[in-house]
């Protein structure tokens, strides 16, 4: 790597407001905003708007599309295909 042209590499604290929940891990963005974490060292904080203690998928809250009546519906629509 040369010297002096990358961003500095360091702890910072990603908080996702809508789950009430940080996580510690380290970065290169910045921020203005600081917060005292667990071991009572100042941190970073960075905002995100989902992570995975909120977004659907991991949480278990993500709808199973109905794939099978998709199918159904279709060929009740156009018709069936001759097979080859």
């Amino acid at each position: 790597m040369k010297p002096g042209i990358h961003p500095p590499y360091r702890p910072v604290v990603f908080r996702d407001k809508a789950a009430n929940s940080a996580f510690l891990t380290r970065s290169t963005a910045t921020s203005d905003k600081t917060i005292e974490w667990e071991d009572g060292n100042a941190y970073p904080v960075i905002d995100v708007e989902i992570s995975n203690a909120s977004h659907p998928f991991y949480t278990g809250t993500a709808r199973v599309l109905d794939t099978a009546g998709r199918v159904e519906r279709f060929e009740r629509r156009y018709g069936r295909r001759e097979a080859k």
